[in-house]
């Protein structure tokens, strides 16, 4: 079995600074074309250096995984009222305290999912049409990120509810009058992960984000990814190279 990397503790304070990296605007404007397109975000601010400096750097091809163990990953999310935000970059729900993910010995909050199209990871260069990131931290500053893939194929009840709450435009996070989510429903039986050190995929693109990409992905349907594409356009930021790094992947 391989012996798998200790935790990191993301290099950045307070924890809200970098969950907003994770899915929301920072200090100076960016996206993802054009002059502030991805190949310019380090030099966009100082803030966001480390988004051409750093290392450990997301999102990854899955297929360059270097090794096979077990990543023991479970959850144990409840459900709640949904909460959805648009904060220019992404389509947003965040999620009352309660919910967890463990990871090893370690157990995180569940904070909020966002979606990127297509998917920011890939599998011998195949992106699937969306990818979720559920983020996740704890008390001592450490963040992890749960990337759910989405294939197209039958609708998903749960992923209903933030399209028909989704808002076309840049909103602030509001909770939707009678609307209950249960992130369970958007979640693969098999819960076998790819595991490696990262980044948030945003600026400041700041490392020691400790990822798990699930690798069986759940679907959605066309009309679904569809809707969610119209409102956010391509928003997935190019692969990151390696340089060296440990990725592990489901044992077979």
């Amino acid at each position: 079995m391989t012996t798998i990397p200790a935790f990191s503790k993301l290099a950045l304070t307070p924890i809200a600074l970098a969950l907003a990296g994770a899915g929301a605007a920072t200090a100076a404007d960016w996206g993802y074309e054009g002059p502030a397109g991805p190949a310019s975000w380090g030099d966009l601010s100082a803030e966001y250096e480390m988004c051409k400096i750093g290392r450990m750097q997301s999102p990854i091809d899955l297929a360059a995984a270097n090794a096979q163990g077990d990543v023991h990953v479970s959850v144990a999310y409840d459900a709640g009222a949904l909460t959805v935000l648009n904060n220019g970059h992404t389509v947003q729900a965040n999620f009352d305290a309660g919910s967890t993910m463990t990871s090893g010995d370690m157990t995180f909050d569940l904070v909020q999912v966002h979606f990127h199209t297509p998917s920011e990871e890939a599998i011998a260069g195949k992106r699937y049409p969306m990818v979720g990131h559920f983020v996740h931290a704890d008390s001592e500053g450490r963040l992890a990120v749960l990337g759910i893939l989405f294939e197209e194929g039958a609708a998903n009840a749960e992923l209903q509810k933030i399209v028909d709450a989704a808002p076309a435009d840049k909103t602030p996070a509001h909770t939707i009058s009678g609307t209950m989510i249960d992130p369970n429903g958007m979640l693969p039986g098999d819960m076998g992960v790819y595991r490696f050190q990262g980044s948030l995929t945003t600026p400041p693109c700041s490392e020691g984000v400790n990822w798990h990409v699930v690798k069986q992905p759940v679907t959605a349907s066309a009309s679904q990814l569809a809707a969610m594409t119209d409102i956010m356009g391509n928003n997935a930021r190019p692969l990151q190279p390696l340089h060296g790094r440990l990725v592990v992947a489901p044992a077979e």
